[in-house]
């Protein structure tokens, strides 16, 4: 069976209802060591951009699994979804806004930076 297709970017809001949800995404955070370190959305991984390619070898082996991926404003992961999308990751998206819209929309209890 092939994963369908989904847009390349998604909304926070959209994110926060997909975590609340049965069979929630993978949330990967693609921002760097020193970022991670300030803030974080609970339950996210670090797969830094600057070691994306060679670390995403091992960590994503599923090619119909659903990730989404955040930086701080949402450019590195809309890089980051579409290289996953090369490599046959049709469910992978970037979090629009990223860390910084997360934290004025859905959880202000995330540092801004």
């Amino acid at each position: 069976m092939e994963a369908t297709e989904l847009p390349l970017e998604t909304s926070v809001e959209e994110v926060h209802v997909l975590l609340d949800s049965p069979n929630p995404p993978r949330l990967i955070d693609c921002r760097e060591d020193d970022e991670w370190h300030l803030c974080r959305i609970d339950g996210a991984e670090l797969v830094p951009l600057s070691q994306f390619g060679e670390l995403a070898r091992h960590r994503f082996t599923h090619p119909d699994e659903h990730l989404v991926i955040y930086c701080h404003h949402g450019m590195r992961s809309q890089r980051a979804a579409l290289w996953l999308r090369q490599q046959g990751f049709a469910r992978s998206q970037s979090m629009r806004g990223g860390i910084d819209l997360w934290s004025d929309r859905i959880d202000p209890s995330v540092p801004r930076y």
